[in-house]
């Protein structure tokens, strides 16, 4: 395998893991993916304290969707939210933020 140089010109030979549940699991892939990012790249700007800013694209656009009809089908479910839904209050409020910012992207468009 050929090693390759990242955009600034470093080589990137270290690893970093860490172990997650089930459910720590599924929340990450769920907040990376309304991102538009890599894993890695998100992972990394969480890291760093960095900001993410969602470029809205059609994979975004199928992502929010899916979501959102999984919060739909969870709340209906749900009688009550308590300390258990902790994960799902976590992505509604990231849904929440990056479609408010793309309600904006869409005025500026038009």
């Amino acid at each position: 395998m050929e090693k390759r140089l990242d955009a600034k010109g470093r080589w990137r030979n270290r690893t970093v893991s860490f172990r997650a549940s089930d459910e720590e699991w599924d929340l990450i892939t769920s907040l990376v993916k309304i991102s538009g990012l890599t894993k890695r790249e998100y992972i990394m700007r969480k890291l760093t304290d960095r900001e993410i800013v969602v470029q809205g694209n059609p994979r975004v656009y199928k992502a929010l969707k899916d979501q959102m009809a999984c919060i739909l089908k969870e709340l209906r479910r749900l009688e009550r939210c308590g300390p258990e839904n902790d994960e799902l209050l976590i992505t509604i409020q990231q849904v929440a933020i990056t479609m408010n910012g793309m309600k904006g992207e869409d005025k500026n468009d038009g």
